[in-house]
């Protein structure tokens, strides 16, 4: 199995965690409390991890364009957990984390629009299952 692949189903594992450590952690705080913790956390985590293993020299191959979009990337980051927290201070994880999850939808119709990546089959029914369970999920 490739490298990708083992790597994605770790992380999968940790999202699921997260979610349901997150919302144990803020019986007493607002979700914009706890996500203040968490991200402090996580900064020291990453730039440790950076020095670590070694990867800060990479900063010196840094473009203006790829700072740009990296930016960009820790803007929309920034604005998904907030309202991910908000949304599980107030709602039931397993809803909140499953619509979370299906922003996979959005990730695939991008992937291919700007991103130029292959439209498979497979893709297009994983992507519709995962709409779908999103759809059985929030109807009332």
């Amino acid at each position: 199995m490739d490298r990708s692949i083992w790597y994605a189903l770790i992380s999968m594992v940790f999202a699921g965690v997260t979610a349901v450590i997150a919302k144990a952690g803020m019986r007493n705080v607002s979700g914009d409390v706890a996500l203040l913790v968490r991200t402090c956390l996580i900064f020291v985590l990453v730039w440790g991890n950076a020095f670590a293993f070694r990867q800060i020299k990479d900063m010196a191959l840094l473009t203006t364009r790829d700072v740009l979009f990296l930016c960009l990337s820790g803007a929309t980051t920034f604005f998904s957990w907030l309202f991910y927290y908000r949304a599980m201070k107030i709602g039931s994880v397993s809803v909140v984390a499953t619509i979370d999850k299906a922003s996979i939808v959005v990730t695939l119709v991008l992937s291919f629009l700007v991103l130029r990546e292959p439209f498979t089959w497979r893709v297009a029914l994983g992507g519709t299952f995962i709409l779908c369970g999103l759809l059985v999920l929030v109807w009332k």
